[in-house]
């Protein structure tokens, strides 16, 4: 992908399972950047990969487990993920995850 400008609304939602969109913003060899939009309910089921991950939430409240660790979360909130450590969430308000990982998931396109 080498657009400079990225324009929220040309892109489209993805539904990768029940009550959880993707909408994949930006990417390189390096780096891609991606908005989780999840209705209450929805879960990013516990997964690991060998990508670095920081995920802001941009709105909504999640319990968010990282390596067997679980917080409560909400928007203004970030996680941080290193690479193969087991994570995921289960959305208990509507919201937006803002995630980022490096390199890129080749595994998304």
């Amino acid at each position: 992908m080498t657009n400079c400008f990225i324009e929220n609304d040309v892109l489209a939602w993805e539904d990768i399972d029940e009550g959880v969109s993707r909408k994949i913003m930006a990417y390189d060899r390096d780096l891609m950047v991606l908005k989780v939009k999840f209705e209450k309910g929805g879960v990013g089921k516990i997964h690991n990969h060998p990508h670095t991950q920081i995920t802001y939430i941009e709105s909504g409240t999640f319990e968010v487990e990282i390596d067997s660790e679980k917080k409560i979360m909400k928007g203004g909130d970030a996680f941080f993920i290193h690479p193969d450590i087991w994570h995921g969430v289960v959305c208990l308000e509507p919201g937006i995850l803002i995630d980022t990982f490096s390199p890129m998931r080749e595994d998304f396109l």
